[in-house]
């Protein structure tokens, strides 16, 4: 049967980052290449959000947007129902996206000189906002076990220095995918009091979640509201993130009057346009179209693995959560250009290259699986070619 998903979309020449950029940074031309770096879908969202722009064009006026309140009970209805997290609108800030959140705790929680912790390799905007704002970075290294990363808190003790102010927790992970348990969320929960760090919880891909695993938000763990900062957005989950609409939500009300201050100060406030999509988004519909696209991404998830697999000294991390394959290239005994030379120039694939997520991510390539099927199998049809000298 035909899935929804399967439909390919010709992104080129609509803006799109991901489409219209890999020429100049990859060398990949997007009339025979695959996109499969930024962490967008090729999926068009649910009706449900169409529907609502198309109201907002029928109407056809666009001025300051008034009375947020069915955006904010569908968010708090969002939560409890799809996370079991009972939450108070008044705790929810609205960031021009989650980028922005994080510079955001930055600025609020830090000062220049200070060091921001990151468990590395992890999605490489973090590093980029926290140097950007004068900050060092703080990386302690994920170990591999059983081929999936944990983390290693009886070594990370050690590497601290007594400068660090803020940790920034990627739940699910990317690139790993990893799904943190319960338990290690209260180890993480542990070490943030004992460093006495505020945890900013980026938990954006927290609805794509893998068949037989289970997110748990970090507001769910005891001991952590006074320090906690949890980062959530629909731009990830239904395929909006041109919409630039995130929150922060801050549980404990004397750091929400510390974020509530800078944000006053910086004159911020949201798009109208991301505020209608979300809404909409947020809805029995909504879930509908996420339960579907969960399934969907899995099968993509089983094909990819698959074919990379039968590529000898290729492995690919085990995906939990998120629509990124992490695949690790480091036992082919190839340099980084000769591998951007097959994968980029021969298969004509542009990925993403795994040194800028940090330490231990050097022998590593994110490939973006959230595209329809076809592309899925012609992908480790292209990369089977490239590294056929292998097989």
């Amino acid at each position: 049967m035909t899935s929804r998903f399967d439909e390919v979309i010709d992104r080129k020449g609509t803006h799109s980052a991901k489409w219209d950029k890999m020429e100049s940074l990859y060398g990949v031309s997007p009339d025979d290449g695959l996109a499969m770096w930024v962490a967008d879908m090729d999926f068009r969202p649910p009706d449900c959000v169409q529907a609502a722009l198309r109201g907002m064009l029928d109407h056809g006026l666009y001025g300051y947007f008034g009375d947020d309140s069915a955006y904010l009970n569908a968010i708090q209805w969002w939560m409890s129902h799809r996370h079991g997290w009972e939450l108070s609108p008044d705790w929810i800030f609205t960031t021009h996206g989650l980028v922005n959140g994080t510079g955001l705790c930055v600025e609020t929680w830090t000062q220049p000189g200070d060091a921001v912790v990151l468990f590395t390799p992890v999605y490489h905007a973090f590093h980029r906002i926290i140097k950007a704002a004068g900050r060092e970075v703080r990386e302690l290294p994920l170990a591999q076990v059983d081929g999936r990363y944990e983390m290693d808190f009886s070594a990370y003790d050690a590497l601290m220095t007594g400068s660090e102010k803020l940790l920034v927790l990627c739940s699910p992970h990317n690139p790993g995918g990893r799904v943190w348990t319960r338990a290690e969320l209260e180890q993480v929960a542990e070490f943030a009091r004992k460093h006495d760090l505020v945890l900013v919880s980026d938990e954006i891909h927290h609805d794509l979640i893998m068949p037989g695993h289970s997110h748990t938000p970090m507001a769910l763990i005891d001991g952590i509201k006074d320090r906690l900062v949890m980062m959530t957005a629909t731009t990830k989950t239904f395929n909006i993130a041109g919409s630039h609409t995130g929150n922060v939500i801050i549980p404990d009300e004397k750091l929400r009057a510390q974020f509530a201050a800078k944000m006053a100060g910086l004159g911020l406030s949201p798009n109208s346009f991301g505020l209608i999509m979300a809404t909409a988004a947020y809805s029995p519909e909504g879930a509908e179209w996420v339960d579907a696209l969960n399934l969907y991404l899995d099968s993509n998830r089983k094909l990819f693995d698959a074919a990379v697999s039968a590529i000898p000294g290729l492995t690919t991390m085990p995906l939990e959560a998120t629509y990124l394959s992490w695949v690790d290239f480091g036992a082919l005994g190839m340099d980084d250009a000769e591998i951007a030379r097959r994968v980029q120039q021969e298969a004509r694939i542009a990925p993403n290259h795994g040194a800028p997520f940090g330490k231990g991510g050097e022998t590593w390539l994110r490939f973006n699986i959230a595209t329809p099927r076809a592309r899925v199998i012609e992908a480790g049809e292209r990369l089977q070619a490239a590294f056929a000298d292998l097989q």
